[in-house]
């Protein structure tokens, strides 16, 4: 892999209020922890990049991965973001370290899957993960396991192609209550009452996994997220006094590697927001 001269981030000093947060996926998924980040953080300037041209990460190599995340990190640090959340599970055991070491003094969020709530929240101490292949198998997931499960039984559900199906259907249809329904049976099985949605993907399938999954209960760490950023951006600035200002929220600023139609359609079907998103290039 090629290694570039790294920009250095830009001093929160030197940037306008509010504070600008760079968040990136490997398509549409993140948009989940961008909106939990938008309902916390109202006055900050979000600018979301889709890595959909080399979608799914989950197939990818851990090598590929760091290039490209910290190519788009680069990227958004570029447009002027402050801070950056790899709004993306696989992304995130990958490369996140990478990111971290590559630039020291630029906060950086990763997410991974909330197993440390859901194991605290479990009666039957049966909890069910699901999450991409990779997700599963990486050295990251492996620790948190081990750091976190106390006792538990973790039933883990690798969900290939799942993401993909997410992508691409609507709400309901598009046969994606299929493969949910497929990925849940063994969850079923072995009476798990906790189920972690581990990829920010699943949330928008949310309805459908409460279907599959009845009476159990879903964990997704898009508020967790939300609350990690909104401490990086006090550091940054004095967000109390940006957040008593009650002008309207900085519109969301959006690139794609891929379509940016497809981007722009999935935010108006599933999150009822219209943005314009324009091509990136990295």
């Amino acid at each position: 892999m090629s290694r570039q001269a790294q920009p250095v981030p830009v001093s929160p000093a030197a940037l306008p209020q509010p504070v600008r947060i760079g968040i990136f996926d490997s398509g549409v998924g993140g948009l989940s922890v961008m909106q939990a980040i938008r309902a916390r953080l109202p006055r900050a300037e979000l600018l979301y990049a889709a890595d959909t041209a080399y979608a799914p990460y989950g197939d990818r190599s851990e090598e590929f991965l760091c290039d490209r995340s910290e190519r788009i990190a680069r990227f958004l640090c570029e447009q002027g973001a402050q801070m950056v959340v790899v709004a993306c599970n696989t992304a995130t055991a990958a490369a996140v370290a990478r990111l971290r070491a590559t630039w020291p003094a630029l906060p950086v969020v990763g997410v991974e899957p909330g197993v440390k709530p859901a194991v605290a929240m479990s009666a039957a101490h049966r909890v069910g993960v699901l999450a991409t292949t990779r997700t599963l198998a990486s050295e990251k997931f492996r620790k948190l396991a081990e750091a976190h499960a106390n006792g538990a039984t973790l039933v883990l559900q690798p969900c290939p192609g799942l993401a993909d199906a997410i992508e691409a259907a609507d709400a309901l249809g598009s046969g994606l209550d299929v493969l949910v329904e497929r990925y849940c049976a063994p969850l079923r099985d072995a009476c798990v009452d906790v189920a972690v949605l581990g990829c920010t993907h699943y949330v928008f399938a949310r309805a459908l996994f409460e279907r599959a999954l009845p009476g159990v209960e879903l964990i997704d760490t898009a508020e967790a997220i939300a609350r990690q950023t909104a401490r990086f951006a006090d550091d940054l600035v004095d967000r109390g006094d940006a957040q008593a200002d009650a002008s309207p929220a900085p519109a969301l600023r959006a690139w794609s590697s891929g379509s940016p139609h497809v981007l722009a359609s999935f935010a108006r079907r599933w999150l009822a927001l219209d943005v314009a998103v324009r091509d990136m290039h990295c």
